[in-house]
């Protein structure tokens, strides 16, 4: 008997094709396997929503896509922060009540006046706000209240002041409290100085706020409106402007409307 080539190479060949065969056929039947456990998942999937409350959860889920692990603002956060502020030189100089007053007040000249200090975080940076609040723990505190006044004042950027500069988050909110109790004594001695003169002399602070906003001494009440809206949006710190400057402008705008 002799070696056919022939015979051998077409055995090769019947056996590979058997190989090739086999394994489509394997990957065929995994295939269809997929396919139903992706069929029941689905339908698992239509059962639970279609549940009551499920919609609900849901929708709760969507708009806090954090869980409290990673929520934006923590508890311990919050507790660090009023620590670390409170051994600040200038603590002892701050007041509860005057830093709800000033939380209130900085909420007020915000782009959106109307909204609580929570909604307006939240549209900064969505679901801020709702964590910020949710982090604060026991009732109304001193360092409660300077945390929020942080928020109000640097708006989305607060954290990193009470994280790296601490010293001066406690120093920028006894500046603005200052800045309101002398704005309040500046606009009585200033109507009491105003009667004495009979209102014949320009005020020199008045012609430094016109300054301020860039209006001449004989600028209009309507023009001092405008000049102000345009100014706070430039300079508010919600948007990266500058905090001095945005200070400036409203206090040149309450100098010249109060008088």
């Amino acid at each position: 008997m002799g070696f056919d080539p022939r015979q051998w190479s077409s055995g090769a060949q019947s056996r590979s094709h058997e190989r090739v065969t086999s394994n489509v056929a394997a990957l065929l039947a995994e295939n269809d396997a997929l396919r139903r456990e992706v069929f029941q998942l689905r339908r698992q999937l239509e059962r639970l929503r279609a549940q009551p409350g499920s919609r609900r959860s849901t929708g709760e889920s969507d708009q806090r896509s954090t869980t409290d692990g990673e929520s934006k603002v923590t508890a311990q956060q919050v507790v660090r922060w009023g620590e670390t502020l409170s051994r600040q030189s200038n603590w002892s100089a701050l007041r509860l009540q005057g830093l709800d007053d000033l939380v209130d007040r900085l909420n007020r000249q915000s782009f959106h006046p109307d909204l609580t200090l929570q909604q307006r975080l939240d549209r900064l940076n969505d679901g801020l706000g709702h964590d910020l609040f949710a982090a604060f723990t026991g009732g109304r505190s001193k360092k409660r209240s300077a945390v929020l006044a942080a928020y109000a004042l640097y708006g989305v950027r607060a954290s990193e002041w009470l994280e790296e500069d601490p010293r001066r988050v406690v120093a920028d909110l006894l500046q603005r409290m200052e800045q309101r109790r002398a704005n309040r004594r500046t606009r009585s001695d200033r109507r009491t100085t105003d009667r004495d003169q009979g209102g014949r002399q320009i005020d020199q602070r008045k012609l430094a706020a016109l300054k301020v906003l860039g209006l001449s001494a004989d600028a209009t009440v309507e023009s001092i409106k405008q000049s102000h809206r345009r100014l706070v949006k430039r300079h508010h710190p919600d948007m990266g402007g500058s905090v001095e400057a945005f200070r400036r402008v409203n206090e040149a705008y309450q100098c010249l409307m109060s008088s």
